[in-house]
């Protein structure tokens, strides 16, 4: 079966006048299709820089990368992926059912894939159905987050990027949206690879954890959940979750990460 995402030596230098930085070093790991992978790791270990090469926004230095058998550059053309960012980024003028619509006014596609949910279909997914008419300054964080959300499913991407999208949200809000992820996650059976710099996040939502140390960017462990697919956050306080979140902290070192 061909990796949703399947990178392979990757390596990420930035250069300026006085200096070059290297963001990520021989990077390696694939991801299956519907799968949910988390990276975690601490600021500056390049989590995000990662995320990007996946996306075809930065090219690697060194290094290859495959997104759903194809070119991240293709995929990106095709539409094969959304990408959530850690601001909702809505247009303040525009109505949560107008920011999820914007897709389709700014991408030159006026229509969706035959059997793709409507925008309509994508808010009543992230819990937002009766909201639709609800301006940004109207809707809390998490609410705002949820249409960030729904607007990177338009068009049924195959493959959902999310850079820390609960980063900024208060702990129960984030707890809520956790939970809600992962419904959407088995819901739309995309393949999910998540940025986070929180242990219990990452062990939570995936069903896999690449550890990445930091300076530069590199692979510290890869970790395999064993906890059942089906669960909610009262898993958080069983022997297994807190043994494999324990391992985790000691792959990234004490104190790196919450």
């Amino acid at each position: 079966m061909t990796a949703a995402v399947d990178c392979r030596g990757v390596s990420v230098r930035f250069l300026s006048e006085r200096r070059s930085v290297t963001a990520l070093e021989d990077v390696s790991f694939e991801v299956a299709p519907g799968g949910f992978m988390s990276l975690l790791g601490p600021s500056g270990c390049g989590k995000s820089t990662l995320l990007r090469v996946v996306a075809d926004l930065i090219t690697p230095s060194e290094g290859s990368v495959s997104v759903l058998g194809t070119t991240p550059q293709e995929a990106r053309r095709a539409r094969a992926l959304g990408f959530v960012f850690q601001d909702a980024a809505l247009l303040p003028w525009r109505t949560a059912l107008q920011n999820v619509e914007l897709p389709l006014e700014v991408g030159g596609r006026r229509s969706l894939p035959q059997g793709a949910a409507s925008p309509r279909e994508l808010l009543k997914l992230v819990g937002l159905s009766g909201w639709e008419n609800s301006y940004p300054h109207e809707l809390s964080g998490g609410m705002r987050q949820r249409v960030a959300i729904a607007r990177a499913l338009l068009g049924g991407p195959r493959l959902l990027l999310m850079d820390e999208p609960f980063g900024a949200l208060d702990e129960i809000t984030r707890d809520r949206l956790n939970e809600e992820l992962r419904r959407i996650w088995m819901e739309t059976g995309a393949t999910i690879l998540f940025v986070t710099h929180s242990v219990y996040e990452a062990v939570y939502l995936a069903d896999r954890v690449l550890a990445l140390a930091a300076h530069p960017g590199r692979v510290a462990a890869m970790e395999t959940i064993g906890l059942p697919r089906d669960r909610d956050l009262s898993i958080r306080d069983t022997p297994e979750f807190v043994a494999i979140a324990a391992r985790m902290r000691a792959h990234l070192g004490h104190g790196a990460i919450h």
